[in-house]
């Protein structure tokens, strides 16, 4: 049996009761500075290669984007206490950008089939903030379409990185070919019942329609009082069409950008919910150990926000340099109700600001924070032209 915290009562009366974050339930490893140090050196190095090659200063990690978005946050009305914590405290509506993503230093062509990335920045967010973000109003949140992170920690993603260093910018075609091969080898264990995140890491991601993906933080913030993991899950029927849906991009390197761009052309607007799953044991729901599914038998997901696109372009060069070159998605970016917990977490504070500094340098655009959501073009009814549509009416 799962033990309920003394002093809170039980979930809706029959769930275990979530856990009161307090510093005890996080423990940092003596040489953990170390380790995001290098870390931090790792990813420069790659972005470095990357420079070199292209002139260009990409992101160490996740440098190509599938698609640049505008829309809204809604927190959801009427939550019950447990979840009425931090920017979910009250109902509200929250501008934000997403950016879409494959995880390499490289912008790969697309027949390489890696995980993908969501990454989301609300703007205009109140509370005491989180150190180094003290004069923004935006609160980051960073997710991938896997339940759990490929190590327990930042030691087991440093062994990683160092690997993918050595490759970066290498044979392309054979990293085709390979990806053609992994695939065939994830197919054979999801045909089991069983996956494998090393190998969809590697390039065996099953080729499918990015929009239709469930993802998540993987690693836990602070959720008010307590702590949580969120997820972002698909609901609009037009999104959910699309799980699992295959995608055919043999002639296209740049397949998951155009299929994102064909959706908002051609789609009245996107629905996704926003899910957090508290903690409510700390053995079988760790905050160090990243590589742990926490059970959902335990403490299911549950909806605290619905997050709403409606049609635009999807992705523009001018959108990759006021996104991709302007901005920089951290979940140190936000408020304190909402610190990021753990190693890999903690890792994440020294290494995202070096990547961000060093594409500063070199692209000559600063790195800013939004402090309110500007007109963007969205197409009209008449998919052969586009409008512009003020802030209010997102």
């Amino acid at each position: 049996m799962i033990p309920i915290h003394p002093d809170q009562p039980a979930i809706n009366g029959s769930k275990p009761a979530a856990v009161r974050y307090t510093p005890a339930c996080e423990k940092p490893e003596e040489d953990e500075s170390q380790t995001s140090d290098e870390l931090a050196q790792t990813l420069l190095k790659m972005s470095t290669i990357m420079l070199e090659h292209t002139g260009h200063a990409l992101r160490g990690v996740h440098a190509k984007s599938h698609g640049l978005l505008r829309g809204e946050l809604e927190v959801l009305r009427d939550l019950p206490p447990e979840l009425a914590q931090g920017l979910f405290a009250e109902a509200g509506t929250y501008p934000l950008t997403m950016r879409l993503s494959t995880p390499p230093a490289e912008e790969l062509d697309d027949r390489v089939s890696l995980p993908r990335g969501m990454a989301i920045k609300l703007i205009g967010v109140p509370g005491e903030r989180l150190s180094g973000s003290e004069s923004a109003t935006t609160q980051d949140l960073l997710l991938i379409n896997g339940p759990v992170f490929a190590s327990p920690g930042p030691k087991g993603f440093l062994r990683s990185l160092k690997v993918l260093a050595a490759t970066t910018d290498r044979a392309p075609q054979a990293k085709q070919a390979l990806s053609a091969v992994l695939r065939g080898t994830e197919n054979v264990l999801e045909a089991v019942g069983a996956e494998s995140a090393t190998v969809k890491t590697l390039g065996g991601h099953p080729q499918t329609h990015p929009l239709g993906e469930t993802f998540f933080s993987q690693v836990p913030l602070l959720y008010g009082e307590y702590i949580a993991k969120f997820s972002v899950v698909p609901v609009a029927a037009s999104l959910t069409a699309l799980t699992n849906q295959p995608l055919h991009v043999t002639d296209a390197s740049n397949g998951l950008r155009e299929s994102v761009c064909d959706y908002f052309q051609n789609h009245a607007d996107a629905e996704w919910e926003l899910r957090v799953q508290l903690c409510t044991d700390l053995e079988t729901m760790p905050v160090e150990d990243a590589s742990v599914r926490w059970p959902e038998d335990a403490s299911p997901w549950r909806a605290v926000a619905r997050i709403r696109l409606p049609r635009q372009h999807g992705w523009s060069e001018a959108l990759s340099r006021e996104i991709d070159d302007g901005m920089a998605f951290n979940p140190w970016h936000g408020i304190a109700a909402h610190r990021p917990l753990g190693s890999v977490m903690r890792a994440r504070r020294v290494a995202y600001p070096a990547s961000a500094g060093f594409r500063a340098r070199h692209n000559g655009c600063p790195i800013h924070e939004p402090t309110s959501q500007p007109g963007m073009p969205f197409h009209g009814a008449d998919t052969d032209g586009a409008q512009e549509l003020p802030p209010q009416s997102l």
